[in-house]
């Protein structure tokens, strides 16, 4: 589906609710792009099958036409990146020509095996803002459920980025997501040793259920660099623990389009995430355990329940008008050099 077709249910969530909350001009800084011949590996060892079920390939022309589809009345830009799971070096490139055609910043993402000197030359000749690693193309001898962020985002990336004061946006591994002990160190430890990097840790954290918190954001308190952003999260008191902790200036809005076009509702018990989608609509979504159908008629799209989630999360922090324009643009423009 090129762009986004909206329903009635869905316009009348989006003049009731959010069009008036959302600023005018907003930054959607994690997104995916890649063309139909760059097919996503479809064995990859440490990712949600689930998201494979809303897009075969998203070009950045779609990309697009989704904001004007979603968001009418509003601008929207992005940050591009590839899908971390595709032919790095043909998506690399698209991602580059897409950037430098529109004006746009741009991630390089990044395989563990790449030298220092392979990944300077080409973020720099790409154009690139910084690195996009990712858990999958870590080691392939470490079990899916071991991989540290340090196997993937490697101290020799890492000690260049430093050295560069690149942005790079981080999708943390391992099942206890951001409690996990071993991640929150690993975070310090980038925060620490690493002062130039900018720090993006994705999705809160990949914080979607109340297991995942645990004390996160205490551990995490005192940090002063490491941003968050609140792509593909429903959960509204993940976003609240995170915005206490770093307030308005270090949070900001991403969807992980082409995903967020999925038709869903979110819900959890027991420590797992369930989409819930409109019966038949996916296929057979028997196979994943995430993925839940349902015959309740009224179903807006991932975006909106996302944006939804944030609605929430402000009001009861009482942020001010000027702290969701921040976090929905403001922050983004800053840190990417973004003008409209």
């Amino acid at each position: 589906m090129f762009g986004y077709e909206m329903s009635d249910y869905d316009r009348k969530v989006y003049e009731e609710q959010l069009k008036d909350f959302l600023p005018d001009k907003m930054i959607d800084c994690h997104i995916h792009i890649w063309p139909k011949e760059c097919k996503k590996n479809s064995d990859a060892k440490a990712c949600a099958s689930w998201t494979s079920m809303v897009a075969e390939y998203n070009t950045v022309e779609d990309l697009f036409q989704t904001y004007k589809d979603m968001f009418p009345g509003k601008t929207v830009k992005a940050v591009l990146m590839g899908e971390p799971q595709c032919d790095l070096t043909k998506n690399n490139k698209y991602a580059s020509d897409a950037a430098k055609k529109y004006n746009l910043p741009a991630f390089y993402c990044t395989h563990h095996s790449m030298s220092a000197e392979f990944l300077e030359k080409e973020v720099e000749e790409g154009g690139f803002c910084g690195l996009k690693p990712y858990q999958n193309n870590s080691p392939d001898y470490i079990p899916a459920k071991e991989i540290r962020i340090f196997d993937f985002l490697t101290p020799e990336h890492l000690e260049l980025a430093n050295k560069k004061g690149w942005i790079v946006m981080l999708h943390i591994s391992r099942p206890a997501r951001l409690r996990d002990p071993l991640n929150l160190a690993q975070l310090l430890e980038i925060e620490e040793k690493y002062p130039n990097v900018k720090l993006i840790v994705a999705h809160v954290g990949r914080a979607y259920t109340p297991e995942d918190l645990g004390d996160a954001f205490e551990v995490l308190k005192n940090t002063k660099n490491m941003m968050f952003d609140f792509t593909a999260n429903t959960y509204d008191y993940a976003m609240i623990k995170c915005l206490e902790t770093v307030g308005p200036k270090r949070f900001m809005f991403g969807s992980d389009l082409p995903i967020l076009k999925m038709r869903m509702f979110r819900t959890f018990e027991n420590g797992i995430y369930y989409n819930n989608v409109p019966r038949g609509l996916y296929g057979d979504v028997s196979g994943d355990i995430h993925m839940r159908e349902t015959d309740q008629k009224d179903i807006t799209c991932f975006m909106y329940e996302e944006l939804l989630a944030f609605k929430r999360a402000a009001q009861t922090l009482k942020l001010s008008k000027q702290d969701v324009e921040d976090i929905m643009c403001n922050n983004a423009a800053k840190l990417f050099n973004i003008s409209f």
